[in-house]
C-alpha cells in the first residue's frame, strides 16, 4: 500500500491492456504467417492470443479493486508476461532452458492469481476463472516436455 493520502494503482486495467494487446498481436501473426511461410507461426499467434491474451485479460478483469495491496498483482503481472516472453522466445530460438525458466515465472503468476480473492457474487465466473487457471496449470508442464521433445 502507499503512503497515507497517496493512490494506489490497481493492476487488473493493465492487464487488461496487456491482454488486449497480445489478442491483436496473435491475429497480426497469424495473418503473416502464411504468406512468410514462417513453421512455427501459427504456434506463436495461439500462444500470444490465448496464454499471454486471453489468460492475462481474464486475470485482470477478476482481480478485485478496492483496498488490497496491489502489489502481489504487479508481480502476478510481471511475472505473467516475462514468463511468457520468455516461454514464445524458448520456444521460437530452440532454447528449452529458457522455456523452463519462463516456465517457473508461468507458475509463480498462477499461484498468485489463485491466491487473489474472487469479488463477492461471482461465484459462477469464478468458477469458470478457476477452471481456466487449472488447465494453464496444466499446460505448463506439458509444453516444458514438448519444449524438450522438439530440441
Amino acid at each position: 500500500m502507499g503512503t497515507p493520502g497517496s493512490t494506489v494503482v490497481a493492476p487488473g486495467p493493465a492487464m487488461v491492456g496487456l491482454g488486449g494487446v497480445a489478442v491483436v498481436l496473435g491475429g497480426l501473426v497469424a495473418a503473416v504467417t502464411g504468406p512468410l511461410g514462417w513453421a512455427k507461426g501459427s504456434w506463436a499467434a495461439a500462444y500470444l492470443v490465448l496464454v499471454l491474451g486471453v489468460a492475462q485479460y481474464s486475470m485482470g478483469r477478476l482481480r478485485p479493486a478496492g483496498p488490497r495491496p496491489a502489489r502481489p498483482g504487479w508481480v502476478q503481472l510481471g511475472a505473467w508476461n516475462l514468463g511468457s516472453l520468455m516461454v514464445l522466445g524458448g520456444t521460437l530460438a530452440s532454447t528449452p532452458l529458457l522455456v523452463d525458466l519462463g516456465s517457473v515465472l508461468l507458475v509463480v503468476a498462477l499461484g498468485l492469481a489463485l491466491l487473489t480473492p474472487v469479488p463477492a457474487g461471482r461465484a459462477p465466473v469464478a468458477l469458470l476463472y478457476r477452471a481456466l487457471l487449472l488447465v494453464l496449470a496444466v499446460s505448463i508442464p506439458v509444453g516444458v516436455v514438448l519444449s524438450h521433445l522438439r530440441t
